[in-house]
């Protein structure tokens, strides 16, 4: 599960709330819990056309990581993932930016900040050494208007066909998903049939070959600006 720590500013996440107590209580069944950036929101002026389109018309402002600078970007992961281990009470691994877009800055700042894992559309890696971990596409989907919500349609069940020869398939959910009964049956269509297939989901941890983190079992906190929740996308690997 990805977990935006303050979701566009306006939902700080705080120890004793009944969403604290409910991603707690996820943590403590086995939910395998990633950090998605700190307020989900793009602040950053673009020069560059490609990543200023890529702000403004393909993700609506919300690739909160691809203009930050390395000094921004490391007070962000940290200040994000000190909130999220002070709810959950053991250490945070894994960081998926928000809409899988990293400029050079997040990405240096990444691995400085000691994450064992982070993804992006296209594979699963370790920030550490820059170490591909898994190749695969993530299948996932779109509402925002009846092209994307057409589209993602037409991806979902053409990916079906063309990801089935590989070993691993990712799986992306978003909450808003379910405001679309289309979506959901989609939804429903895909993953079950992945699992009639006979494929076992995964943890993304356990493409490190150890186990996840437990209560207690955390870094020392790190310091950094004010960074509510929203409950976070889903992740699922097979």
């Amino acid at each position: 599960m990805l977990v935006v720590p303050d979701f566009h500013g306006r939902a700080g996440l705080a120890q004793g709330t009944e969403f604290a107590r409910w991603l707690r209580a996820r943590a403590d069944a086995g939910v395998e819990m990633l950090l998605h950036g700190c307020t989900h929101l793009d602040e950053s002026g673009h020069r560059n056309r490609l990543r200023r389109w890529l702000a403004r018309t393909a993700t609506a402002r919300e690739g909160e990581f691809l203009g930050l600078n390395a000094a921004e970007a490391r007070v962000r992961l940290a200040e994000g993932r000190r909130r999220l281990e002070d709810v959950l009470g053991r250490a945070v691994e894994g960081f998926v930016a928000p809409a899988w877009l990293y400029g050079p800055g997040a990405r240096a700042a990444l691995r400085e900040a000691g994450f064992l894992i982070a993804e992006d559309h296209w594979r699963v890696w370790s920030p550490a050494d820059g170490r591909t971990l898994l190749r695969s596409p993530v299948v996932s989907w779109a509402s925002r208007t009846p092209v994307r919500l057409a589209s993602s349609l037409l991806w979902s069940r053409a990916a079906t066909l063309l990801l089935r020869p590989l070993r691993h398939v990712r799986v992306g959910i978003h909450p808003h998903d379910a405001d679309q009964g289309a979506l959901v049956r989609e939804i429903d269509r895909l993953v079950g049939g992945f699992l009639r297939a006979g494929r076992t989901p995964i943890q993304l941890r356990d493409l490190l070959g150890r186990p996840g983190p437990t209560r207690g079992d955390r870094p020392p906190a790190a310091r950094g600006h004010r960074c509510g929740a929203r409950p976070g996308c889903a992740r699922s690997t097979w």
